[in-house]
């Protein structure tokens, strides 16, 4: 058996690893009922998200199995898949406007004083991207001001909407910390793109649908 010494592992650590750290969340146009949250200007709700995004996740999804009975046996086949919920954390500003944008995002599912709520699915769903980036620069950056991070792999979420808009805790006991929130979306289903390395736009060559 060959031994394995620590420069082979080296070599196949591509990039030296994919950091958690390094990554960018857009939702690129909240649905039209709360865009009257925003100004006009170049300080849109994506630019902000980009930014005000401290974590999420890249998606999980299980495809469950069918269990068939024979003579005393249990013969598993594919099932149909199911996708989970997707969980961001948002850094929470003065002005409140991401938390002014769930809440109105919410309210227009279900509104606080007569739970009435818009019916047409297209008035209240949107997609959003998440992306891996890595150490390096894209290949076709031009520039050496921090340029655009190369995308390893991207995400793009159908159809999500907010299901649950987390508490704030206040507390005269925290010090030396901001304010966070989390948001937990639906998400009817997912595609994965390829890397920026060999493809361009958006989100990349889709691969998996």
């Amino acid at each position: 058996m060959d031994t394995k010494t620590l420069s082979q592992f080296k070599s196949k650590l591509s990039g030296g690893g994919a950091r958690p750290n390094l990554f960018e969340v857009s939702i690129p146009s909240f649905p039209s009922s709360v865009a009257d949250a925003w100004g006009s200007g170049d300080d849109s709700e994506n630019g902000i998200f980009k930014f005000m995004c401290k974590s999420a996740n890249l998606p999980a999804s299980t495809v469950a199995e069918v269990n068939v009975p024979f003579r005393g046996r249990t013969l598993k086949v594919a099932g149909d898949r199911t996708f989970a919920d997707w969980n961001v954390t948002i850094i929470n500003d003065e002005d409140f406007r991401l938390r002014t944008a769930f809440e109105r995002w919410a309210n227009t599912l279900s509104k606080l004083d007569d739970a009435t709520g818009v019916s047409n699915p297209t008035s209240y769903m949107t997609d959003a991207f998440v992306k891996q980036l890595g150490r390096g620069a894209q290949l076709n950056a031009t520039s050496n001001d921090g340029g655009e991070s190369v995308v390893l792999r991207s995400y793009k979420f159908y159809d999500i909407w907010p299901t649950n808009i987390g508490e704030i805790a206040l507390s005269y006991d925290t010090t030396d910390t901001i304010e966070t929130f989390d948001v937990t979306f639906k998400v009817q289903y997912f595609t994965i793109g390829n890397s920026d390395q060999s493809n361009s736009g958006e989100g990349g060559q889709v691969l998996i649908t």
